[in-house]
């Protein structure tokens, strides 16, 4: 028997947008290297890792180099897999247990949301060469804020057309001691703020469409526009759309998911 694989397109509502995530289903426990060897095969932002677990389910992330703490869309992902697997009822919560602790998922009609906790960011220097790695952008802020295996910038722009036109050089800044960035503005109609996330030192460029940096990026919009809910946009070549609600230290993202390809794992 192979191991049940699905590729899904998350935070969209339609295939071939959004971001793609593979999904695996283990029935028992198998090691990080294997794990790894896995998501560099698929070549994927993220490969997402569950199996039983007594309260719920147990969920990893990978990216093509590195295990990571924290993964919005292959969490939607997750939750939309165990669905169609019938592991879960449509609208049944779906509880992780993650290296970020308990997080769970719920469907609301044809969004999927997810509950995390938020993460503050704090301004700081712009790093040297960080400007120039991202295309030589114009930096309104610089906000920083710190993680386990690195620390991830915010950059924002004047406008979510610069945040379009922004051409980073990615070897440039995978040289940079940070682990990801962030630019960001204040959106263009319906949008409340539009964003582009890149992450090269985990192998990952541009990441599509990225839940996780939602858990700064929306308290970073809340407390600039005065609101606890927003509608934002990722403005990668394939785009995706995030509702977020900021509740204290937690935040709720929802976007919708679609799978496009279904199989087994035979190795």
């Amino acid at each position: 028997m192979g191991i049940p694989l699905l590729q899904i397109d998350a935070f969209s509502s339609r295939a071939f947008a959004g971001n793609p995530a593979a999904v695996c289903w283990l029935e028992e426990p198998r090691p990080a290297e294997w794990m790894q060897r896995v998501a560099a095969e698929m070549n994927l932002s993220e490969t997402a890792f569950l199996e039983p677990h007594a309260e719920g389910f147990g969920l990893r992330w990978f990216t093509p180099k590195v295990e990571v703490d924290l993964c919005g869309h292959a969490t939607l992902a997750s939750a939309h897999a165990l669905e169609q697997w019938g592991r879960i009822r449509a609208g049944e919560q779906a509880r992780f247990q993650t290296r970020s602790g308990w997080l769970t998922a719920e469907r609301r009609g044809s969004w999927i949301e997810l509950d995390f906790p938020a993460r503050a960011a704090a301004p700081a220097p712009m790093p040297e060469g960080l400007a120039a790695a991202l295309g030589g952008v114009a930096a309104k802020a610089c906000s920083r804020g710190g993680g386990p295996v690195g620390e991830n910038y915010l950059v924002e722009l004047d406008s979510a057309q610069a945040v379009r036109a922004a051409r980073p050089d990615f070897a440039a800044l995978a040289r940079l001691a940070l682990r990801s960035v962030a630019i960001t503005a204040r959106g263009d109609a319906p949008y409340d703020f539009t964003s582009r996330f890149f992450a090269p030192a985990a192998g990952v460029n541009e990441d599509p469409v990225t839940g996780s940096a939602h858990t700064q990026l929306g308290p970073y919009w809340g407390a600039k526009l005065g609101k606890s809910a927003l509608l934002a946009y990722q403005a990668s070549a394939r785009g995706g759309e995030l509702r977020l609600q900021l509740q204290g230290e937690r935040i709720r993202l929802a976007g919708e998911a679609v799978t496009v390809m279904q199989g087994e794992l035979m190795a």
